[in-house]
């Protein structure tokens, strides 16, 4: 697995980091926090995204994107990580478009896929149900009505819940509450009579929402993927997410390093460099190299995405192992952000706070470090 960008990733890169340090730096962020944003991303932005191709990026030509595969999609997260964007990149390109192609049949595949690539459609994945992440946990019921489903429970951490326009549910439609088997994918029109979206207010400030499903109707061609069978195609989205959230998750620590070290350049103590503290430099020389670490794990996690001769089984580990790692990592640099800034670094004066807010949100979602550590060993066989 190339541990590298290639020519074409680099300068997609270089374009995305000119891009979100030009139009969409932390103040944005900070802009929509202070004014209670009702949609919690900026619209110009997003359009602007959209433009330069963005949401079409691992969706295939046929279906009106560019095909530049999940190595291209994970830089552009990766330096959107480093400015903090809010934007529907993850729920609606890595996750909602990624379920659609890995899931959907043709027909569905041809009507929604161009209009994610155009900015027409917005989506919300509708899973967790508890305070932790248990994608095979399911009590959400989808019961066969004349014509169709009825969807009946609730959802909570829907990322982007309240601004999708298409939500995409894991309800149960067999079996026990715990188990892989019985769970089918439906896609719900955000407007369906009995659907209820509560906006939740994030402590990184994104957008999530809690919801809940009261005798929600659907139509037979609602179903994604096959009936009862849809765990193991659920599983293999999510594993591209876990990969796609770790380069957004790389970003942002770089971006909290590069901080600390200005900072260490410039703050004064006993009247030298704090930077100059052997203490310090030890702190920052193991950063590093944890960091270091997180790019190998995250450049071969996205190559393993991109290559047709990765298994499922191989894919999972490699999402496993990078999601915990990046999850520790992040951890450790945005705790070491707000230390190294002294008391200030607790000030919202300061940038790092974002970050160390983003890093406990990042980290819980689709799966914490010990949740993948777990996740790891078992697929391992122990």
């Amino acid at each position: 697995m190339a541990l590298v960008l290639s020519e074409d990733q680099q300068l997609l890169k270089d374009s995305a980091k000119n891009f979100c340090e030009q139009n969409a730096p932390v103040s944005v962020l900070r802009g929509l926090r202070d004014s209670k944003d009702e949609q919690g991303y900026d619209q110009a932005i997003w359009s602007q995204m959209i433009e330069l191709g963005w949401a079409g990026m691992a969706i295939p030509e046929a279906y009106g994107g560019f095909d530049f595969g999940y190595g291209g999609l994970g830089v552009v997260l990766e330096e959107t990580g480093k400015t903090l964007v809010s934007s529907p990149l993850i729920s609606t390109v890595l996750v909602g478009a990624t379920a659609i192609v890995q899931l959907g049949n043709e027909t569905q595949k041809q009507d929604l896929l161009p209009k994610i690539v155009a900015g027409e459609l917005l989506t919300a994945l509708a899973l967790d149900e508890h305070t932790s992440h248990n994608p095979s946990k399911i009590a959400t019921t989808a019961t066969k009505v004349d014509g169709g489903y009825a969807l009946n429970g609730s959802k909570t951490f829907v990322l982007d819940g309240h601004i999708a326009n298409m939500l995409i549910v894991a309800a149960r439609t067999s079996g026990e509450t715990i188990g892989e088997q019985g769970i089918s994918l439906f896609l719900v029109d955000a407007n369906a009579e009995g659907l209820n979206v509560v906006r939740t207010i994030m402590v990184d400030s994104r957008n999530s929402s809690n919801i809940q499903f009261n005798n929600v109707v659907v139509a037979e061609d609602a179903l994604l993927g096959e009936l009862d069978q849809g765990f193991n195609g659920l599983d293999s989205v999510l594993d591209i997410a876990r990969i796609g959230i770790a380069a957004e998750m790389l970003g942002s620590m770089q971006a909290v390093f590069e901080s600390i070290l200005e900072f260490l350049k410039q703050r004064e103590q006993f009247g030298v460099l704090i930077g100059s503290f052997q203490g310090l430099q030890h702190r920052a020389a193991e950063m590093y190299s944890e960091i270091e670490l997180c790019k190998s794990a995250v450049r071969a996690a996205l190559a393993g995405l991109d290559d047709p001769d990765t298994t499922q089984a191989e894919r999972a580990e490699l999402a496993s192992m990078t999601k915990a790692k990046l999850s520790e990592v992040f951890f450790l640099v945005s705790n070491e952000g707000i230390q190294m800034h002294g008391g200030i670094g607790m000030t919202d004066e300061f940038d790092v706070g974002f970050f160390i807010k983003r890093a406990r949100v990042a980290q819980q979602f689709l799966g914490d470090a010990s949740f993948h550590r777990d996740r790891y060993a078992t697929l391992n066989g122990f």
